[in-house]
């Protein structure tokens, strides 16, 4: 039979910074809701190549500063502009 563990109960870790490494944080804007943009277009690579990395990969919201709704547009327009081959699948 299986046994029960002895640790006692589990504790949740969080991790806090405090002192002066703490950085204020910023946030970030969308760009599109910015310039009130409401569809992005995979035709306009120029646009696309900033949400893209240098291997080809979609870069993530967190890095982007792209809203829900624009990264959701964002990754659908690449992944158009791949199929067209206007954008590269990777690079390397």
């Amino acid at each position: 039979m299986a046994r029960a563990r002895e640790d006692g109960p589990q504790q949740q870790r969080t991790r806090r910074r405090t002192g002066p490494r703490e950085a204020p944080v910023r946030r970030r804007n969308c760009y599109f809701c910015k310039e009130k943009i409401d569809e992005i277009d995979y035709k306009n690579v120029n646009q696309l190549r900033r949400y893209i990395s240098e291997r080809g990969k979609i870069r993530s919201r967190r890095i982007t500063g792209a809203c829900r709704k624009h990264q959701r547009q964002v990754a659908v327009a690449v992944k158009r502009a791949r199929e067209m081959a206007l954008l590269p699948y990777a690079t390397g």
